[in-house]
């Protein structure tokens, strides 16, 4: 496609009447594509969801294009990380075949930053916002411009046995000593350095009232009061008789397991609850739900914000398309879809009301009011290298020395920061 008019169409697209608008999409498909192949087809690269959730919303988008363009799914590898890896690679080579992008939420600041996504502006914007949760759109956002459309969340809870658990603790002094009365083993929490061990730390300091980042995310915050609250509780679960010894390798599936096979208490996203009644279904019988444990008595927790947003390639040949494709893809619609079939969290607020969703997600109104108030990842282009030092700094858990750790945190987060040394 000729240079001018992809960007004649980026400037235009949020001022140019629907019939023009068609036209111009029109021309840039007769310019751009080969008579053997008149549609043109958009490669979503996204993670290899295992409902198909994904796979019929891309159907359904290309039906309802009649013809326009076709949506064709290029699967991720399953783990994030190595998402991210196998994107960055293609995106620094300026791969024009990456028409979608499901964007890991951690993934925004990066990506827009190096100029790999492209935003979103005008009507577009206003349409991506309508309805959404304020958070998800937030984790879409990075200086002051929205750079994907929020599609799909996640966010952690607190499961418990109400077989072994009369009233389900609201803190975590509760929650610890409930774990401690019921005995060895009963308490499940990801302890693994990796992501889910920054994710841990974040709940418990934006629930503490701290953040790890400044308002600019350009400086350290990490206030001491908060910070050192956090700390304490991850050594206070680390050295807890009722934790595993295995808390220091612990996934987020390796809790799943140890609560399917008779833990009382877990904390875990949503996915457990679908694995728990196809695999342990005496199990899922007595599963009940709370929100994540409070840090401060009588305040409510805020807890880390998870999920994917569809973003279009910079270097797409298609870019109007892939924005019109987007749309479709996280529309209401799909997101019910991908709730009932693949018990994704949608992003459309009026969605947790739902009969169809609330019976595939009995706790909704739990996941809505902490959606409501959920804390983010600091929003950086190196989030990746500050959420390795977070959690190369705190691993293992027993080790922690609350006082101590936040110096330490401080010091390889502002390393971090500058790019000074290989994590």
């Amino acid at each position: 496609m000729k240079q001018w008019l992809k960007v004649g169409l980026l400037h235009l697209v949020s001022g140019l009447k629907t019939g023009m608008l068609l036209l111009f999409l029109l021309l840039a498909a007769a310019c751009s594509d080969s008579p053997d192949n008149p549609v043109p087809t958009l490669k979503w690269y996204v993670f290899d969801e295992p409902s198909g959730a994904f796979e019929t919303a891309a159907k359904r988008c290309s039906a309802d294009a009649k013809g326009v363009y076709q949506v064709e799914i290029a699967a991720l590898p399953a783990d994030a990380s190595q998402q991210r890896v196998q994107l960055v690679r293609r995106l620094a080579a300026k791969d024009t075949a990456i028409d979608l992008i499901g964007m890991d939420v951690i993934w925004t600041a990066e990506f827009a930053e190096a100029g790999w996504i492209l935003p979103w502006l005008g009507e577009a914007a206003d349409q991506a916002r309508q309805g959404r949760l304020p958070s998800t759109i937030e984790s879409a956002t990075y200086d002051h411009q929205l750079w994907g459309i929020p599609f799909t969340s996640n966010i952690q809870l607190l499961w418990y046995r109400t077989d072994q658990v009369a009233k389900p603790p609201q803190s975590w002094d509760e929650l610890i000593q409930s774990a401690e009365a019921l005995g060895i083993g009963t308490l499940q929490v990801q302890g693994a350095r990796y992501e889910g061990l920054t994710v841990l730390f974040n709940s418990l300091l934006a629930s503490a009232g701290g953040s790890v980042l400044d308002k600019t995310g350009k400086a350290v915050s990490l206030e001491a009061t908060p910070t050192e609250k956090a700390l304490r509780i991850m050594k206070r679960i680390a050295t807890s008789p009722a934790t595993n010894s295995s808390l220091s390798i612990a996934r987020e599936d390796e809790t799943r397991l140890a609560f399917e096979g008779g833990s009382a208490f877990m904390i875990n996203y949503t996915y457990v609850w679908p694995s728990a009644q196809q695999n342990a279904p005496r199990v899922a019988a007595h599963m009940g739900w709370v929100r994540w444990p409070a840090v401060i008595e009588g305040q409510p927790s805020r807890v880390t914000l998870g999920g994917i947003n569809l973003s279009v390639g910079a270097y797409s040949r298609y870019p109007q398309l892939a924005f019109r494709a987007a749309t479709c893809i996280a529309s209401q619609e799909q997101q019910r879809l991908a709730a009932i079939k693949g018990g994704l969290l949608p992003t459309f607020e009026k969605l947790y009301a739902d009969p169809s969703i609330r019976e595939a997600l009995p706790f909704a109104d739990t996941l809505r009011a902490t959606l409501k108030n959920a804390a983010q990842r600091p929003s950086s282009p190196l989030y990746n290298d500050i959420s390795l030092a977070i959690s190369r700094t705190l691993h293992p858990m027993k080790a922690i020395d609350p006082q101590k750790d936040i110096a330490r945190l401080r010091k390889n987060i502002n390393r971090a920061l500058h790019s000074q040394g290989l994590l």
